[in-house]
């Protein structure tokens, strides 16, 4: 992503604005998304509707990855593929019925390619269903204070009563982060994973700030027709960490580019 069409895509972003409730950050840019967060270093600087319930679609992901990894699954552990998993819709790594993924593989292919048949896979190896799983879910938001936070799924599909907001996005992928190897897979734009039987998967990113955006370095994409485009993004440049939620954003790789880049410029101004 080139810096002067980001700066360009500034003048669609700008609209007058209520002025923001009392503590609370300015809603400087309306037009970003329906709902939207950005913070330089943990501060929150600019925001939108941030507590407004909304759908997050593969964004849910996140959730999945944080107690993948806080389970902590020994290395090598082998994940049979059920048939419902195999049956998954939407974005998929192509997994069959029947066949074994190592964990490390299916956390690999929930971050990196948003692979729903992987991430529903990985869910069922760790709480014995998707059911189960999702009273995980819900009781680790409850934990992290998520309180407009409500899943019914490991993976994002829409439902109702699926639902969470901006700011719970942004502290949900803080305590995510916290874990170097988080970290590691969500800034890679390709991977290989080879299931038990020796059949090779190739992953890509959706993330297309990935090697375009100077500093981008993550997170997670998303879409669902419910949930509109949705973005985490993470962007580190001279040691300034910027994170950036949006969702349901018209134009939401120009759109979060830019808001990026202000966000930089922000930081440099107040030094």
């Amino acid at each position: 992503m080139a810096r002067a069409p980001a700066a360009l895509a500034l003048l669609c972003l700008w609209a007058a604005a209520p002025f923001p409730a009392e503590g609370e950050p300015p809603d400087a840019y309306p037009r970003a998304a329906r709902a939207y967060l950005v913070a330089i270093d943990g501060q929150e600087v600019w925001a939108r509707a941030a507590d407004a319930q909304l759908p997050p679609a593969s964004l849910t992901k996140i959730m999945t990855a944080l107690l993948a990894l806080e389970a902590g699954d020994r290395p090598g552990a082998w994940i049979e593929v059920s048939a419902r998993a195999a049956r998954e819709t939407g974005s998929r790594a192509g997994l069959r019925a029947g066949e074994a993924l190592s964990a490390e593989g299916a956390l690999t292919a929930t971050l990196v390619s948003s692979a729903n048949d992987a991430c529903l896979a990985l869910a069922e190896h760790l709480a014995g269903s998707a059911a189960a799983f999702v009273e995980r879910m819900n009781a680790r938001a409850a934990a992290l204070g998520l309180s407009a936070t409500h899943f019914q799924n490991p993976c994002g599909h829409d439902a109702p009563g699926h639902l969470s907001s901006a700011r719970d996005l942004l502290r949900l992928t803080r305590a995510a982060l916290a874990f170097p190897e988080f970290r590691r897979l969500v800034a890679l734009t390709e991977a290989t994973v080879v299931t038990r039987g020796g059949r090779s998967l190739a992953l890509r990113t959706h993330n297309l700030l990935l090697g375009r955006l100077r500093g981008a370095v993550g997170v997670k994409s998303g879409y669902t027709e419910g949930a509109g485009r949705c973005m985490v993004a993470l962007a580190v440049r001279d040691g300034v960490e910027v994170l950036a939620v949006l969702l349901d954003s018209p134009d939401r790789w120009w759109t979060t580019s830019a808001l990026l880049e202000l966000a930089f410029d922000e930081a440099h101004r107040r030094g």
